[in-house]
């Protein structure tokens, strides 16, 4: 059944002023409204139960992101494409920035707003994590005046919080105090945007002389609240690394966590998934630290900037998958090569054979120089830096790989795939005849790795490191 429009009433006040006091005179009767969201869904199929609405849209004083020597101000009213495209954002926060990227479609991060998500109290919005892990501050307001409650308070219950009658949300404060930090995230879901989280995750990690100095870790979607995993905290602060901490990490999850059985998944695959998850980034924080630490390159920062339009494009030289290189720009900002590298390979594994095939089209055959689909100038000199060693070889050995090339490609329908960097033609060759002993499902699945090999290779090139 759909809403009657004619049920329902909207105010539109000028300044916050305005509608703090009609929700102190009024409390029980006016819900807010910002970008609608959430409320809009309702609305839709007839299941909105507030009939009168107050509309807090574009209020200024709930609108703009301000920089601070000690914190950035996000207003309330900040919606994800706000908080995904500042610059500020991206460069301290990229937990933040990167679960605004993950939030709905670009249509739903134009419109949805943080306090809005934060209010709405979804254990599995994708922003909340971020939120506890950067140990946010939420600026409330009301008609009797403003406090502060520390975002760690806030949550109180499913769907329960700690705001007052007649209070919003005015700011969420971010103290800037992660500078040397390792961030780790991830989203477990259908999909990686546009798909609710089955479990969600967002740890920042700094080590100092060998050893753990703080680290933070949040999950989403894993119990009734977004949750902050503070007996792993306990047990991780202090230590060095070494290969058993993950392992004791993971196994330390399930007290913590009551994941539930629903439509999108069950009580088991999330209790595994968030162990997994925590394993996943001790192990990432250990070898960002035997790295070195290597932060945001120049490289980095520049795409994590720049317009979507082109970024995707960019990368599109390191592999031919378009649905690789936009799924991989919708994930920016990242704060670490090591965090890009991992996505890549993410991505790459959850993309179907087809997108493969036409990652493997931007190839020339080995042996050959231009590929049968265009590919960028860059890819193209990469092919002939990666195949040095096939184009001085002789010539019966060049015959012999022509040769095979063909007949792999009447078996399996596309071109010989191999990360040929440092094979000589010999070596290649050898590898091509083994692989033609393989069914289509196997081959497939090595040309898949092969290509993964490469695009790692690339990336690097293409971050300089």
């Amino acid at each position: 059944m759909r809403a009657d429009p004619r049920d329902y009433r909207i105010v539109t006040p000028a300044t916050l002023k305005s509608a703090l006091a009609l929700m102190n005179r009024e409390a029980d009767r006016w819900t807010p409204i910002a970008g609608g969201t959430d409320l809009m869904v309702l609305y839709a199929v007839g299941k909105l139960p507030t009939r009168n609405l107050v509309s807090i849209w574009n209020l200024p004083e709930l609108c703009g992101i301000e920089v601070l020597p000690g914190e950035v101000r996000i207003g309330a009213g900040s919606t994800y494409s706000d908080v995904r495209q500042h610059e500020v954002i991206a460069r301290e926060f990229p937990l933040l920035a990167g679960a605004a990227a993950w939030t709905g479609g670009i249509a739903n991060q134009n419109r949805g707003t943080l306090g809005g998500n934060i209010v709405n109290a979804s254990p599995a919005a994708d922003s909340l994590p971020a939120l506890l892990v950067y140990e946010a501050t939420l600026l409330l307001a009301s008609a009797n005046g403003e406090r502060e409650v520390p975002y760690t308070h806030f949550h109180q219950a499913y769907k329960k919080h700690a705001l007052q009658s007649g209070e919003l949300i005015r700011t969420i404060k971010l103290p800037r105090k992660c500078a040397g930090y390792f961030a780790f995230a991830r989203k477990i879901g259908s999909r990686k945007a546009q798909a609710i989280s089955k479990v969600c995750m967002a740890a920042l990690g700094k080590i100092e002389n060998g050893a753990i100095e703080d680290v933070r870790i949040a999950l989403g979607s894993v119990a009734p609240v977004p949750l902050r995993l503070k007996v792993t905290e306990r047990l991780l602060t202090g230590r060095k690394i070494e290969p058993a901490l993950a392992s004791l990490a993971a196994a330390s999850v399930a007290q913590q966590i009551q994941p539930i059985d629903d439509i999108r998944s069950t009580t088991k695959y999330r209790a595994a998934v968030a162990a997994n998850l925590v394993a996943e980034f001790v192990e990432a924080l250990g070898s960002e630290e035997s790295s070195g630490g290597q932060l945001v390159n120049d490289s980095l920062a520049r795409w994590n900037q720049a317009p979507s339009a082109a970024v995707a494009r960019e990368i599109l030289s390191c592999c031919g998958s378009r649905a690789w290189a936009e799924r991989l720009t919708q994930r920016r900002p990242f704060a670490q090569a090591a965090a890009l590298l991992a996505a890549s390979d993410e991505i790459w594994r959850s993309l179907t054979p087809a997108d493969w095939r036409e990652a493997f089209r931007s190839h020339p055959r080995i042996g050959e120089s231009s590929a049968s689909s265009p590919a960028p100038a860059r890819s193209a000199a990469w092919s002939e830096q990666e195949q040095d060693r096939v184009t001085n070889a002789a010539d019966d050995l060049k015959s012999a790989l022509a040769d095979a090339n063909r007949a792999y490609e009447e078996k399996f329908g596309y071109i010989f795939i191999v990360c040929a960097a440092g094979k000589s033609a010999a070596e290649i060759l050898a590898i091509l005849r083994r692989r033609m002993q393989n069914d289509k499902e196997t081959e497939i699945r090595e040309a898949a790795e092969e290509q993964r090999l490469i695009t790692q290779l690339r990336l690097k090139k293409w971050l300089g490191t």
